[in-house]
């Protein structure tokens, strides 16, 4: 695999962007009703980017790999999205977005990075130091709970 490259969102990718984490959400096979459901929240928004918290993974040729945006405002510091095109899993471009958004919150004054994560991706983030810390429900499905990770900055 080519070199990776980090870069901030640009106005007017967020399309292109929010359809990258539904690919790569239905990457673990959820059906379409699940993927309709979730759909609004996987959204990379205008005002994310703006505020540079989107970034973009890419490979030498400027084929997207992957994305990540932090929230900065949430519970504690948030990684709110990081989806990697289901070519690019496995790659090392997930490792070098999450600590990118570390890198971004710590910045920010946070010493903690919180993580809904899906229970797919749970076993990608403990292996990267993320540590559960509760279960939460989901705000999608009544009665699914999703792990609630921590990683210290």
């Amino acid at each position: 695999m080519s070199m990776v490259r980090l870069r901030p969102a640009r106005p007017g990718e967020e399309e292109t962007l929010s359809r990258l984490c539904l690919k790569s959400k239905a990457y673990w096979g959820y059906d379409a009703a699940f993927m309709a459901a979730v759909s609004p929240y996987l959204k990379v928004t205008p005002e994310a980017v703006a505020a540079g918290h989107t970034t973009v993974a890419e490979d030498a040729d400027g084929t997207l790999l992957g994305v990540c945006q932090i929230d900065p405002d949430g519970h504690s510091g948030t990684l709110d999205l990081l989806f990697i095109s289901p070519e690019a899993i496995g790659k090392g471009v997930g490792r070098d977005l999450y600590e990118h958004a570390k890198a971004q919150l710590r910045a920010l004054g946070h010493t903690v990075m919180t993580i809904l994560s899906d229970p797919y991706a749970e076993p990608a983030y403990i292996h990267m130091g993320a540590r559960r810390v509760s279960m939460r429900p989901s705000d999608v499905f009544k009665g699914r709970e999703l792990p609630w990770l921590e990683a210290v900055l």
